[in-house]
C-alpha cells in the first residue's frame, strides 16, 4: 500500500526553484496535486479543489495534507499575505474534517526578502505540525493499524455501494453537509427542499385571469422587443422559449432572434423559419459568423423596433404573464427599467424547481457586487440609446455590465416581486454550474470595476467566497478622516477589558479615537482600569449619571467626540477583523451613504447580526440569525456587502455630518429600536445603508445589560414598539424594500411565505 499525500496551495510559475517533499517516510509514496494557481484561480476555485479532494479522500483515503506555500517573488507581500490565508484556512479546516495530519512546504529561496514575516512567523509557528505527518509511519507499521485493515476495506466497500445508489448518494451529501454546517442548517435545507416543491404547486394566476388579461387595456401603446441571441440552440429548448413568448397575454410584442450558429447547426434556423410561418411578431436574422453574445445581442437591437427592450436567453422560458405585469409596472409606476424574480428549475422539467431568486427592490451596492437583478429586464429604449450597447469585452458578463449602466441612468427602477422568467438548469449553463463558464466571472470583475471607474471610485475586486460570480469590492480609502469610537458602559470590566483590548491590538486604521461614557458604574477595579486607559491619548473618559438610556448616553459622549465619522460601539464587542474600521469607512465615506454595519457573530460562531429586516416579528429582527459561521445564506447573502434598510447600533460607522443632519438618535427610544430608527431617519434623508460580512465580531449580546425579563422592561419595551409603529407604520405597511414579500416575517431565516 503506497502513502497517499494530498498536496494543495499554490502552483509555481514555471522555472521558479522547487524543493523536494519532506523526508517522512519510506513507503512508496503516490502524490495527488489539487493545486490552486495564483492569480488565475478563484477563491469557488479553491472551494472546488478542496470538494474534490474530499470525495477523494473518501473513495481512498490520505494519508497526510501538504501544503505549499507562495512563490511570486514580483508580487506585493499584502497580496501574499492575502492569499495565503485563504488557502492555509481552507485546507486546514479539510485536514481537521478528515483528522489528517498536514505540515507546511516552502520553495529553496523563500527567504525574508521573497516572504513577508507574517508568512515566515505563520510558518514557525506551525512548523512543529510536521511531525504529525512524520509520526504517520510509525502508525502505518503499528500492529493496530495492520489488524484494521479489513474495516478500513469495509469502510471503502460501503462508500463505493452508496455511490452507485441515488438515494444512499442524497444521504451521504446531507450527512456531509451536517457535518461541514451542523444539524440547524442540515434541517434549514431539507425545509428549503420542500419549499421549492410547495412553489410548484402555487399559480400566480387562474387560467381565466390570463384570459382577461389578453382583452386589457393599458394607458400606453408600447411594443416590447424581445431580444434572443441564438447559437447552436437545441431545438427543444429553442421551441419552447418562442411557445413561452407566443402565449404572452400582453401581445404588442416582437421576438428578434440574431442567429449565430455553426454550419452543423442549421437546424437552428430550419427550426425557426417552421416556427415563424404563422407569426409576423417573429424576426430572424442568420449571421455570417458567431460574434460573440455581445454582438449577437447588438444584431438583435438592429433589426428591433420597440419601445421597450427586454432581455431573454434562447434556452429559458417566460412566465405567460411576464410582459402584461411588466407592462403594468410601465404605465402604473412610469418605470423605464424592470425587473422580476426568477425560478431555476432543472431540464427538462419546468416543475422541477431548484431555487427561487426572491430579489430586493433596487440596490445599488448589491448590483456591484452580484447582478442580483439579472432575468426578466426590460427598459426604455431612449436608456439603450444614452448608455450604449453591449460590449464585447464584457462578454459572459455582458449582462451585468450593461444593467449597471442602464440603471445609473434610469429614473425609476421597479421590481416586480413575482417569479416571471424561468432559467434553465443543464449541463452547459451557468444556472447549472457556475464553472461551465469560467470567464464569466473575470468579465464580471472588469465590469463592476468599471462602474466603480464611472462612479468615480477606485479599488479592487476579487471574488467571494460563495461563488466566483459573487464580488467582494476593496474600496480605496479616500478619507483619513478621525473615526470617535463610541462606547457606553457600567461595570463589567472584563467585557469592557476584551472590547477595548481587541480594538487597541488589532485595529490597522490609525486614527481613531475612543469615548467611554460611564452611566453610574459602582466597581473600583472599573475605576482602576479607566485610570489605565487615561495613559492612551486616543481614549476619553466621560459620565453621566442617569437611569439607562442608550440614546442620551451615546448623543452626550457624541458631544465629546471630535472624529468626522461616528462609530457607535456596545461594550459586549470583540473584534475580530484588523480591518474591520476600513471595511466600513469604505462605503461610509461616498457621499450617498449615510452609514455602515459588521457582521456580528454569537461566541458559538453563528449568525447574530447580518443586516436588519424591517418587518420581522412585527418591527425588526436581524438577518440570518443562528446561521452557521459557515453558510452562504440565501442567494448568497451572507458573503458579500449589500444595501439593507438597517444594521445594529452595536457596531455601526455613520457619518457625523449625517447624524446630526437627522437629529442623532432618538432619547424617546430608550433601550429598543434607536438604532433602527436612525436608520429610518439616515434612509428618509436620501442615504443609502450598506452591511458587510468582511468587519467581523464577536457579540456576547446583552451580556452587560441583561434581557428584557421584568415587569417594568416589558413594559417600557412595549411602549418603544408601539412608539415605532406610530412614527413608522407607513414603511412597515410598505414593507422592508431589501426583503422579498414572498419571503417570511415570522423567522429570520429568509424561508418563503406558506
Amino acid at each position: 500500500m503506497s502513502f497517499r499525500i494530498a498536496q494543495i496551495g499554490y502552483t509555481a510559475p514555471k522555472g521558479s526553484p522547487r524543493n523536494h517533499m519532506p523526508h517522512i517516510t519510506d513507503e512508496p509514496t503516490q502524490i495527488d496535486v489539487y493545486a490552486i494557481s495564483v492569480p488565475n484561480q478563484t477563491r469557488a476555485g479553491l472551494v472546488r479543489s478542496i470538494d474534490e479532494l474530499e470525495h477523494a479522500h473518501e473513495k481512498n483515503p490520505y494519508h497526510a495534507i501538504q501544503i505549499e506555500l507562495p512563490y511570486f517573488p514580483e508580487e506585493p507581500q499584502e497580496a501574499l499575505s492575502t492569499e495565503y490565508r485563504e488557502v492555509i484556512s481552507t485546507a486546514i479546516r479539510f485536514a481537521d474534517r478528515a483528522k489528517l495530519p498536514y505540515y507546511f512546504h516552502t520553495p529553496v529561496d523563500a527567504s525574508p526578502k521573497k516572504l513577508s514575516a507574517r508568512l515566515l512567523r505563520q510558518e514557525l509557528d506551525i512548523r512543529s505540525l510536521q511531525d504529525q505527518a512524520m509520526g504517520y509511519q510509525v502508525i502505518s507499521n503499528s500492529f493496530f493499524w495492520k489488524a484494521t485493515k479489513p474495516f478500513r476495506a469495509l469502510s471503502d466497500l460501503m462508500k463505493r455501494v452508496m455511490k452507485k445508489s441515488r438515494v444512499l448518494r442524497k444521504v451521504g451529501k446531507g450527512f456531509r453537509y451536517w457535518k461541514r454546517h451542523g444539524l440547524r442548517a442540515t434541517l434549514r435545507k431539507l425545509r428549503q427542499t420542500k419549499e421549492m416543491e410547495n412553489i410548484v404547486l402555487r399559480k400566480l394566476y387562474s387560467p381565466e385571469e390570463l384570459e382577461a388579461q389578453k382583452k386589457a387595456a393599458f394607458s400606453r401603446n408600447i411594443k416590447i422587443s424581445i431580444l434572443v441571441p441564438l447559437y447552436n440552440t437545441p431545438i427543444t429548448f429553442l421551441k419552447e422559449m418562442i411557445d413561452s413568448v407566443t402565449a404572452q397575454t400582453y401581445q404588442n410584442w416582437e421576438l428578434c432572434l440574431a442567429d449565430g450558429s455553426d454550419a452543423e447547426h442549421g437546424d437552428v434556423e430550419t427550426a425557426v423559419m417552421e416556427l415563424a410561418q404563422n407569426e409576423p411578431r417573429i424576426k430572424y436574422k442568420r449571421l455570417k459568423k458567431n460574434l460573440g453574445i455581445s454582438e449577437n445581442t447588438n444584431a438583435c437591437i438592429e433589426i428591433a423596433t420597440g419601445d421597450y427592450i427586454a432581455l431573454f436567453d434562447h434556452d429559458d422560458i417566460l412566465h405567460p404573464a411576464a410582459l402584461f405585469e411588466v407592462m403594468g409596472a410601465i404605465c402604473n409606476k412610469g418605470a423605464d427599467f424592470v425587473y422580476t424574480d426568477e425560478a431555476t428549475f432543472q431540464s427538462p422539467d419546468i416543475k422541477k424547481i431548484v431555487s427561487v431568486n426572491y430579489k430586493t427592490d433596487f440596490a445599488p451596492d448589491s448590483l456591484r457586487s452580484i447582478n442580483y437583478i439579472c432575468h426578466l429586464s426590460v427598459f426604455d429604449r431612449t436608456l439603450l440609446d444614452k448608455v450604449g450597447r453591449f460590449r464585447s469585452e464584457f462578454d459572459g458578463s455582458q449582462d451585468h455590465d450593461l444593467i449597471m449602466r442602464l440603471t445609473e441612468y434610469a429614473q425609476n427602477v421597479v421590481h416586480i416581486p413575482k417569479v416571471l422568467y424561468y432559467w434553465r438548469a443543464h449541463s452547459q449553463s451557468v444556472a447549472m454550474d457556475t464553472g461551465a463558464k469560467s470567464y464569466a466571472a473575470e468579465a464580471g470583475k472588469k465590469a463592476v470595476l468599471a462602474a466603480m471607474k464611472r462612479a468615480g471610485d477606485s479599488g479592487t475586486v476579487e471574488s467571494s467566497r460563495a461563488l466566483a460570480s459573487i464580488y467582494r469590492i476593496h474600496y480605496d480609502l479616500q478619507t483619513d478622516g478621525t473615526v470617535s469610537i463610541i462606547i457606553p458602559n457600567k461595570n463589567h470590566l472584563k467585557d469592557l477589558r476584551l472590547c477595548i483590548t481587541s480594538i487597541l491590538e488589532k485595529t490597522t486604521y490609525p486614527n481613531f479615537e475612543i469615548v467611554i461614557v460611564d452611566n453610574g458604574s459602582d466597581e473600583t477595579e472599573l475605576f482602576d482600569y479607566y485610570e489605565e486607559l487615561k495613559k492612551d491619548a486616543r481614549i476619553k473618559i466621560c459620565s453621566l449619571d442617569i437611569p439607562f438610556n442608550y440614546s442620551k448616553l451615546n448623543n452626550y459622549a457624541i458631544e465629546q467626540a471630535s472624529g468626522e465619522y461616528y462609530l457607535l460601539l456596545n461594550n459586549d464587542i470583540e473584534i475580530l477583523t484588523p480591518n474591520w474600521i476600513e471595511e466600513m469607512l469604505m462605503y461610509v465615506q461616498r457621499d450617498d451613504v449615510g452609514a455602515a454595519g459588521a457582521m456580528l457573530y454569537y461566541p458559538d460562531d453563528t449568525v447574530q447580526h447580518a443586516g436588519v429586516i424591517i418587518g420581522i416579528g412585527g418591527i425588526a429582527g436581524h438577518a440570518f440569525k443562528h446561521f452557521a459561521r459557515t453558510e452562504l445564506g440565501y442567494m448568497g447573502r451572507l458573503c458579500y456587502a449589500q444595501n439593507v434598510s438597517a444594521v445594529t447600533a452595536a457596531c455601526m460607522l455613520i457619518k457625523a455630518s449625517v447624524y446630526h443632519e437627522v437629529g442623532g438618535l432618538d432619547e424617546s427610544f430608550e433601550v429598543a429600536f434607536n438604532d433602527v430608527d436612525l436608520c429610518m431617519k439616515i434612509r428618509r434623508a436620501g442615504y443609502l445603508i450598506v452591511w458587510t460580512p468582511h468587519a467581523e465580531a464577536y457579540h456576547y449580546e446583552s451580556k452587560s445589560r441583561g434581557y428584557e425579563d421584568t415587569e417594568e422592561k416589558k413594559q417600557r419595551f412595549n411602549s418603544e414598539i408601539n412608539r415605532f409603529w406610530l412614527k413608522w407604520g407607513d414603511f412597515l405597511a410598505d414593507g422592508d424594500p431589501y426583503y422579498n414579500p414572498n419571503l417570511t416575517l415570522e423567522h429570520e431565516d429568509f424561508s418563503i411565505q406558506d
